[in-house]
Order: C-alpha cells, then structure tokens, then sequence
C-alpha cells in the first residue's frame, strides 16, 4: 500500500504535467515511514522559505464491503489510527485512552466535500494499520470499533502527524484495490485502483485552484 506524497507549496494543485507547484514524494510503506519522508519534505521547504500549504497522501488500500467496491475512490473525512493502543482483557484501547496522544486527524471538511463531489469519491473514515487486515474476525473487529471507516492503508496517519506537527492541513485520498477481509490475493485488483486513483487526480487541480486554507 505504498502511498505517493503530493505536498503543495500554495495548496493550488499545479504538480501536474506542465506545472511546478506540487512535488510527489514515493513516501513507502508503513506510517514510520510515511512519516519520516513526510516531515523531512515540509522541514526542508519551511528552512528555504517556501513552506507547502497542503500535503495530500494518496495511494491505494482495502475497501470494507458493500460500501467501498473495489475500484472506487474514497477521500477520508477522518485519518485514523486504527491499531495505536494496547490489547487490554476487556478489548483494544486507542492511545488516548491511555492518556496520551491522538488517534484522529480530520481534514478540512471543506475541501473534503469539494474533492467528493468533484471527483464522485465516496467519504469516510480511512484507516491506518501498520498489519494489513487478512481475516473476516479482524475486519468486523475494525468495522465495530470505526463504524464510519470505508477503507484501510498503511500510511495516512504517519502523513497527517508529521504536517499537523507543522500545522499544515492534510487530505488522504484512496482508490479500493481489494476487499478488507480474508487474505486473497486473487481478489485484487491494483491497476483497476491506480486507474482510479490516476482519474481522480486528473481531476485535483481544478478543485484545488479555488480552495484557500484560510477560508475554513
């Protein structure tokens, strides 16, 4: 599930062929890492003067059934850290549960509704896992404990830390390549989702271009 960083430097998406506002980083796998490439970018801009006004993580994921079929988009309405707690006898604790840290980041909700409606992308609760989901018991316990959640990714969270830390806004946008469920790897279906993922962003920088972060 590794996820392409866009990071924007005036939160208007001009990182498309024949443009130069936008860097794509290839941030890898897992939210460490995610995170490390992520913080990396945004400390270097802010040093040279040019901070970035909009990080978007982009990738492919699973999607929980029905509501998120394989091969459609799904931007999150909430980045979530789905397995950041403790295994306790009475179930799982989120971390701030235990009294410290956060589990949720939320993205502007405005530029959520404008990147749905314009790219038809469904919106939800996107989580983070650092093991992707292989069974149906692991699935239901997610879908109980996040009953909003429509898709599940590696590295969402680790993204949104590292540009909350710097309080730049973040958005996490997903195309379905398989079901979250039991591990079947005949099921997915990865270029139907980055042929997905690859028409929604056709269709980013438009939505963008009217979009100001001070505005929200």
């Amino acid at each position: 599930m590794a996820t392409a960083v866009s990071v924007e430097r005036d939160a208007v998406a001009q990182a498309f062929p024949g443009h130069g506002g936008v860097e794509v980083i290839a941030a890898g796998v897992g939210p460490a890492l995610a995170a490390v490439s992520t913080a990396s970018a945004l400390t270097a801009a802010a040093l040279k003067g040019t901070p970035y006004g909009l990080v978007v993580s982009a990738g492919i994921g699973g999607g929980f059934q029905p509501e998120a079929p394989v091969g459609s988009l799904v931007v999150a309405d909430a980045i979530v850290a789905a397995d950041l707690g403790a295994e306790t006898a009475d179930g799982f604790l989120p971390v701030t549960e235990l009294g410290f840290g956060t589990v949720r980041h939320e993205p502007p909700a405005d530029l959520v509704r404008r990147v749905a409606e314009g790219t038809g992308a469904r919106t939800g609760a996107v989580l983070t896992v650092s093991t992707v989901t292989g069974t149906a018991a692991r699935a239901a316990a997610l879908r109980e404990r996040h009953p909003t959640a429509l898709a599940e990714a590696m590295e969402g969270f680790g993204v949104a830390e590292a540009a909350a830390a710097q309080g730049v806004p973040v958005l996490e946008i997903r195309a379905i390549s398989n079901p979250v469920g039991p591990r079947n790897r005949a099921a997915w279906r990865i270029g139907e989702a980055l042929a997905a993922l690859t028409e929604g962003f056709g269709k980013l920088a438009p939505l963008l271009e009217g979009w100001n972060r001070h505005d929200s």
